[in-house]
């Protein structure tokens, strides 16, 4: 962990403290109610929650493998292993791990970096897709009076569908006139600062190579395919472990707009994860939203935040760590090499000239 990072995670920790030592003065929370909730919850349906997560790993696995089949054919689940033990990375020192997962394959197949790196871009861009959409198309579908704040949740749903679909058209310009939309930017960019033009122009031919994964229509559906199925499965897990809390009716009644609505916070909670620090700061952010918007207690509504990170973030990590060992793999070395190899691509990529 770096001197910032310390930094940083030394302030979060103080703040989460003082927060809950006013939250504890101003509204007493009472742990045997919170350790009962534990105990009443139906832990079938949070097994069943914890398959569907690890399933999702099985479709990031061949999601990958199909994406870098035009640079070398692998067989679909060869590359499960490096799904598992990057998010196991990523779980337990924070976002700092993101590059694990491409130094891996990249270890594992012999692939240049920049390639994977071009897949993990790609992968990143279809989870966040085919999260809006399912989330917008729920909150958008949902019955009148189902959902909180429901005209503000609309102009969302509305909102999210046209950044899906934006992000769509400029991915699809991008892939057929990479060199003109490109030197666009450039010129554009180039009115304020020469150099920031040129460096957004770069970008820009960079993603466009980085594209090159998907070559057809075939392509793109079958990643489509199993983003959305892969998400399905998520938002499933969701609602199985809020469901669990049998002793809590706001949490046992949790229908599907409500589990999206819970999906969204969540995720926006998790974009930035400090190690250890910040499974407490996204508990608290989705217990938070779980009081607020559907009344559940401060004990339930805890007690199911902290079971939904420990199901849909943690519950690989004990899988993570034995596959780690088998293959020698040391999680903090690991994350060390694919940050110093990231920078060094990035310091040695040369400009990429003439891209279509």
């Amino acid at each position: 962990m770096s001197k910032k990072q310390l930094i940083l995670g030394l302030v979060v920790m103080a703040a989460l403290v003082a927060l809950f030592i006013y939250a504890q003065h101003r509204y007493p929370f009472h742990w045997q109610t919170f350790v009962d909730q534990l105990k009443l919850a139906d832990w079938l349906k949070i097994g069943i929650a914890v398959g569907c997560i690890y399933f999702g790993y099985v479709f990031r696995a061949v999601r990958w493998a199909l994406l870098m089949r035009h640079n070398k054919r692998v067989p679909l689940f060869s590359l499960l292993g490096t799904q598992v033990i990057g998010f196991t990375a990523v779980a337990l020192i924070g976002r700092v791990a993101d590059p694990v997962r491409p130094y891996l394959v990249t270890k594992r197949t012999g692939l240049p970096l920049s390639t994977q790196i071009a897949v993990y871009i790609v992968e990143r861009l279809f989870d966040f897709g085919s999260m809006a959409l399912i989330i917008s198309s729920v909150i958008l579908l949902a019955p009148a009076g189902s959902l909180p704040h429901p005209e503000q949740l609309r102009k969302g749903g509305y909102g999210g569908l046209a950044i899906t679909l934006g992000a769509g058209l400029f991915l699809v310009a991008v892939r057929l006139a990479g060199g003109v939309v490109a030197s666009f930017f450039e010129e554009t960019f180039g009115l304020v600062s020469k150099k920031l033009g040129e460096a957004v122009g770069h970008k820009v031919r960079a993603f466009r190579a980085g594209l090159d994964t998907m070559r057809s229509f075939s392509d793109f559906a079958m990643a489509s395919t199993l983003s959305l199925t892969m998400w399905m499965l998520i938002t499933l897990a969701y609602l199985e472990t809020m469901n669990a809390f049998t002793a809590s009716p706001p949490l046992a009644a949790m229908d599907l707009p409500k589990c999206i609505l819970m999906l969204a916070v969540s995720g926006g909670a998790s974009a930035f994860q400090l190690p250890i620090l910040g499974w407490f700061s996204q508990i608290g952010f989705v217990a938070a939203a779980l009081a607020s918007f559907f009344g559940a207690t401060p004990e339930a509504s805890t007690a199911c935040a902290a079971t939904l990170l420990l199901v849909t973030f943690l519950s690989i990590v004990p899988v993570g760590l034995v596959w780690a060992r088998f293959e020698h793999v040391s999680l903090r070395k690991i994350t060390q090499e694919s940050g110093h190899a990231g920078e060094a691509l990035v310091a040695d990529e040369p400009a990429i000239e003439g891209t279509p």
